[in-house]
């Protein structure tokens, strides 16, 4: 009995040793891509917040807006969900986070909703759960150009302006540190213009050519495009660092796991040996 619970043993030292081994492989993987990520994060973030604050300065500063692009002058019946998740599992709460995040905003919306996604995972745990995937792309975040998401932005942006939808919605995962990323919630359109007496005192100085709606129509789908292909470089960060942090506790599960797995091992190889020796001396005696 004790042998073959010894073997027992040692094949599932064996087959947890090979799971350490390949956790440990991922987590070097991760972290090499969470470096090339961050960096690339770090270089386009700098960029990116200086040219999104321009814009929302302009918003702010616009004595008019365009209606259709304001919250006061358009309700919201249809809601556009752009959802940013992974292609891969084995990254923790990462998904999960995110499509709690949705679903919640979804339901207290209360509004018809079509979904964006950005990712196989929020792709098929909203399309078996009944909900309309207007669009998807699955193509790997951390490798996007900025093409890409013009091109995925377009459809959006046409969708809003024709009145399909009365709302844009971005759900992605807002990088922290390495240690903590944090689900958020963005509307995109229309915008939220608070009242400010000292920037009407700015709107008269500043002439827009040929229009003001041609200037809006303009920056609109690019502040649009900004955000979305900053909040893909930023998710697939915290994609990567989710994943780094998950093989890690993986691998230290597993380490954890071996040592305990080696004790059991030696008490029931003592067991075994004690048996021996009691056998041995037992027949010994017999033969008295």
């Amino acid at each position: 009995m004790a042998l073959s619970s010894m073997q027992d043993i040692k094949r599932r030292k064996k087959s947890v040793r090979s799971i350490e081994h390949v956790t440990n492989a991922m987590k070097l993987v991760s972290s090499a891509k969470l470096r090339r990520a961050k960096s690339n994060f770090e270089k386009t973030s700098r960029n990116f917040l200086y040219i999104i604050e321009s814009i929302e300065s302009i918003f702010n500063n616009a004595g008019e807006v365009p209606k259709q692009y304001l919250s006061s002058d358009r309700g919201a019946e249809k809601t556009g969900y752009i959802i940013v998740s992974s292609n891969r599992g084995l990254c923790g709460s990462f998904n999960s986070t995110i499509m709690k995040l949705a679903e919640s905003s979804i339901k207290a919306e209360g509004t018809e909703s079509v979904i964006f996604a950005i990712g196989s995972k929020g792709r098929d745990y909203f399309k078996k759960r009944g909900y309309t995937i207007q669009s998807e792309y699955i193509a790997p975040p951390e490798n996007i150009s900025f093409l890409e998401t013009s091109r995925i932005s377009k459809p959006i942006i046409e969708m809003y302006n024709r009145g399909e939808i009365d709302k844009i919605v971005l759900i992605y995962t807002s990088y922290i540190s390495t240690l903590e990323q944090k689900a958020k919630s963005v509307t995109l359109l229309p915008f939220d213009i608070s009242e400010n007496p000292e920037v009407e005192k700015n709107v008269r100085d500043v002439e827009y050519e040929p229009s003001v709606e041609a200037v809006f129509n303009y920056l609109v789908p690019k502040y649009v495009e900004l955000q979305i292909h900053g909040a893909i470089i930023e998710s697939a960060t915290c994609e990567h660092a989710a994943r780094r942090m998950a093989m890690e506790n993986a691998t230290d599960n597993a380490q954890e796991m071996l040592q305990n797995l080696s004790l059991i091992y030696n008490r029931a190889r003592q067991a075994a040996i004690t048996n021996e020796i009691i056998e041995i001396v037992a027949g010994a005696e017999a033969q008295k």
